[in-house]
């Protein structure tokens, strides 16, 4: 179902222990108010990671990621209709680029995937970039807490097409799918997007058109020539037609045998880490700035970066007066 809660989830109080017990329930409008809580950055929002925090960690994420035009909408599409034909419980996570005037979504979430609209057992939310690099929204770990929480099987994150920067799904998911298509450029052009060292499954879409086998068989060459250690996962390279449903099956199996090999070799609890790791960072590295901006127009930085061109101090010294207001 598309989630139509994100303007009741402002103004009123907020009960946050009843929406997180709501949405550990199934109940998508509470979902959604926690991932528009999560987008606001509301004040309640380190009270809505506490209350989440012991339900995390079940959920298969799954990025997917490739350039404009391979048909990352039609395929996540696909995708959920076959998770859902396993039983899976499904979230989708879309990320647009941000409006220029109102900083939200400029691809509503009704106009992808119409065809799961009603079913209680697909939530979709689309999320704004907000100027942020890399293909993702700042939020979008979070969100990810709120839907693995929520208790659904595989929250899928589908990103904007940003050239070199999409290798930031790769921090974020378990598993990383990348597109491509025939007619959208050579393998050569392929290998500089940076896609040889992000994904974990391959998919070449729109696989009834010509060049189809072409593409696949030049990225399983370049994949060959690629070093990797003898015992780690070897990306499949698949063709699909998410518009014709066909190969989708496959690529949904792929996804299962890479989670299991991730679960029992250790790397899906190291890439867990990793992505915590990262969020914690960025957590702590926004605290400091907003710290060090404060709200008044003249700052402790400024006033060190005054002094850094005016040669009194150098940058590093600088930076260490700035850290130590905080040590």
């Amino acid at each position: 179902m598309t989630d139509d809660s994100r303007p009741s989830a402002r103004g009123a109080a907020v009960d946050v222990p009843g929406l997180v017990e709501q949405a550990r329930a199934g109940r998508a409008r509470a979902v959604g108010r926690l991932i528009s809580l999560v987008e606001d950055e509301s004040p309640l929002l380190r009270e809505v990671m506490a209350g989440l925090a012991p339900y995390a960690g079940r959920a298969h994420v799954v990025g997917i990621t490739g350039a404009p035009g391979v048909g990352k909408s039609t395929s996540t599409s696909a995708l959920v209709t076959a998770l859902r034909a396993t039983g899976k419980r499904v979230g989708v996570l879309a990320v647009d680029p941000s409006s220029p005037f109102s900083g939200g979504a400029l691809l509503g979430d009704r106009v992808r995937m119409s065809d799961h609209a009603t079913d209680p057992g697909v939530f979709i939310r689309s999320m704004a970039s907000r100027g942020h690099l890399g293909g993702l929204a700042w939020s979008t770990p979070q969100a990810l807490r709120v839907l693995d929480a929520a208790g659904f099987d595989v929250v899928v994150v589908e990103t904007v097409g940003v050239g070199q920067s999409e290798v930031e799904v790769a921090r974020t998911a378990d598993t990383t799918v990348v597109l491509l298509a025939p007619g959208m450029g050579d393998g050569i052009q392929a290998a500089k997007a940076g896609i040889l060292e992000i994904g974990d499954v391959y998919v070449v879409n729109k696989a009834d058109r010509d060049g189809a086998a072409t593409v696949r068989r030049d990225l399983r060459n370049m994949l060959s020539l690629t070093e990797r250690p003898a015992d780690s996962w070897r990306p499949p390279v698949l063709l699909m037609s998410a518009q014709l449903g066909e190969g989708v099956p496959e690529v949904v199996a792929k996804l299962d045998e890479h989670h299991e090999w991730a679960a029992s070799t250790g790397s899906l609890q190291r890439r867990r880490v990793r992505r915590a790791k990262d969020e914690v960072e960025a957590i702590a590295v926004t605290a400091l700035r907003r710290r060090w901006t404060g709200v008044s127009d003249r700052t402790e930085l400024d006033d060190l970066a005054e002094q850094v061109v005016a040669g009194e101090l150098d940058p590093y010294a600088a930076a260490d007066r700035l850290l130590g207001q905080d040590v």
